[in-house]
């Protein structure tokens, strides 16, 4: 278990300039290459994970800007494809006075969802690696069914697999995310990351402790659970571990859950063992290693821009 395979979504980040309900002179929009699984991929790689990105991007400018972008951060993008039947995804970003953002996305038709099996890189699975997955992969019937044989495909192969709920409902027809499909999805993983905002939509009218029995009773081996500048927890059957982020002021929250998950996903890499779920000083190290990357993340603008190095930790 040495490198970091992220599927899904490569897009465009448009930042408005505007902070807040301020109305105040011309809106600007600034680029900046995005899409949380890429994020994921750029967050391991600057951290020194050997990284690669599987995904489809458009034959357009901005296609050409997330490969160049990727490629610059060190995450390994000879598994990307490119196509002429739709454009590589925009999403328009803006933010309130604690930085926190809203998204307005250019997506279907979109190039990622044109991703299919026959699209892999051969053996790609051939060597035990860490899967990372995310939902908005599965908003259309064809890109589902990609997203979940890959995820087979990958634990059969020995790999870890690992999804971050990371919900867009409005990237979903009806404007709410299909709970089912997304349970399923979660269900397949051995590491689930998820805010609280999110755990209260899947979870509907069930209490939380039996929504969380139920997911690790069918496999998952531990749930993360987010909740912006509050505690972080990491749930297992009979034990919950908790850490507290550092406190920093916010300028924009975009990438912060991906640099978190890329941190915790990092450290579960670099110390990965068979019993790692069962290893309670490596979780909470690997917890509080991922409070750090996304406490930093989230005092810059952008995505991949925004992820910390180990300089910009300290070590």
């Amino acid at each position: 278990m040495h490198r970091l395979i992220a599927f899904g979504e490569a897009l465009v980040d448009m930042l408005s300039s505007r902070l807040g309900d301020t109305r105040e002179g011309p809106e600007t929009f600034t680029p900046y290459a995005g899409g949380a699984p890429a994020n994921v991929a750029v967050a391991c790689a600057r951290l020194g994970l050997p990284s690669q990105f599987l995904g489809m991007l458009g034959e357009d400018y901005f296609g050409d800007f997330l490969a160049s972008e990727l490629a610059a951060h060190g995450v390994d993008v000879s598994g990307v494809r490119r196509t002429r039947e739709a454009r590589t995804a925009l999403a328009f970003v803006s933010r309130d006075a604690e930085g926190e953002r809203t998204f307005d996305f250019y997506r279907p038709p979109a190039a990622d969802l044109l991703y299919r099996l026959d699209h892999l890189p051969a053996g790609v699975f051939g060597e035990p690696a860490l899967l990372h997955l995310c939902s908005n992969s599965l908003t259309e019937p064809a890109i589902a069914e990609t997203t979940l044989a890959m995820a087979g495909m990958a634990r059969r192969a020995g790999c870890l697999v690992s999804v971050d709920a990371n919900l867009r409902h409005n990237l979903w027809e009806g404007g709410g995310a299909d709970i089912s499909l997304v349970t399923q999805l979660l269900d397949g993983a051995d590491l689930l990351k998820l805010s609280t905002e999110e755990l209260a939509y899947l979870r509907t009218d069930h209490p939380e402790e039996d929504w969380l029995a139920e997911r690790l009773a069918a496999g998952v081996k531990a749930i993360v659970i987010t909740d912006g500048p509050g505690e972080a927890r990491l749930r297992q059957l009979e034990t919950e571990t908790r850490v507290a982020p550092p406190r920093v002021q916010a300028v924009d929250t975009t990438a912060g859950g991906d640099a978190f998950i890329g941190g915790l996903l990092t450290r579960l890499v670099e110390r990965y063992h068979d019993d790692w779920h069962r290893d309670a000083a490596l979780l909470e190290d690997a917890l509080t290693f991922a409070c750090r990357c996304g406490a930093h993340a989230v005092t810059r603008p952008g995505a991949y821009a925004a992820l910390p190095t180990r300089d910009d930790l300290g070590h």
